[in-house]
């Protein structure tokens, strides 16, 4: 890194981490056409912005995104100058914060992060983070519960938001809607009446009702069929990962 790189901009959060944690995002991005696409250039290049007090996150990341660019450099970034650590499994650690250090990555990620921030600082950190992107790049900020049961991310392209993905251990929740608590911090106040992340996770919850005639063959096989009552109704085209639930819409569809 170079010494010269600019002051970090941000604040120390808590840092609270563990292995493992970001599993769903991770299988998610690994198989995501559009992640794949940001990282088949020369070098490409990809920052873990607040890794927290631990690297492992990072170091799962960089695992999952070589399966698809085995040559991607991976940089872990935290505000707090004590939590950097040396650079291991191929991986680089550094101080920093939304100004990416001064790097120029294709991909960028900041998980449990904006989580500790006011609603209205998100747009001011996405803005900071996207610019600092190479032509074409992509930003992940979500959140996510202490095991990763539980996670919700934002993905954003250099003009803004592009999709919300929610994503749930099948065993470890009863209703969609439960993944409330775990959205974004731009939406995670917006789950009221009359706002469209509220209309998203009530049909939801309306498409898993209906489904429980499912319910005998495992909440996997049923989340399968509510996904695809929730396309025919909304046009949002069903996803089956083998292990997670999982529903990713166009931001349109939840934008306050």
């Amino acid at each position: 890194m170079s010494d010269r790189a600019p002051a970090p901009e941000g604040r120390i959060t808590r840092g609270t981490t563990g292995p493992n944690r970001l599993r769903r995002s991770d299988r998610w991005t690994a198989h995501h056409p559009d992640v794949a696409r940001t990282l088949s250039g020369a070098s490409p290049l990809a920052v873990d912005v607040g890794y927290g007090a631990r690297p492992d996150t990072t170091l799962e990341w960089a695992g999952w995104l070589r399966r698809i660019s085995p040559g991607v450099h991976v940089v872990g970034l935290e505000i707090d100058p004590d939590r950097v650590v040396p650079g291991r499994g191929g991986v680089e650690f550094a101080r920093g914060g939304f100004e990416l250090a001064g790097l120029r990555p294709n991909l960028i990620r900041a998980f449990n992060v904006l989580r500790q921030y006011d609603e209205d600082e998100v747009a001011d950190a996405w803005a900071t983070m996207l610019a600092g992107l190479r032509p074409g790049g992509r930003l992940i900020e979500g959140t996510c519960d202490e095991l990763g049961r539980r996670c919700c991310w934002v993905l954003l392209g250099p003009s803004g938001p592009i999709s919300l993905t929610l994503a749930w251990a099948p065993g470890f929740t009863d209703r969609p809607s439960e993944l409330a608590e775990r959205l974004p911090k731009a939406l995670i106040h917006r789950n009221v009446s009359g706002e469209r992340i509220h209309t998203l996770l009530q049909q939801a919850d309306e498409c898993w009702d209906h489904a429980a005639g499912y319910a005998p063959y495992g909440n996997r096989l049923r989340w399968r069929a509510a996904a695809a009552m929730l396309a025919e109704h909304t046009g949002i085209p069903a996803t089956h990962p083998r292990r997670d639930s999982v529903l990713t819409v166009p931001w349109r569809l939840v934008a306050p």
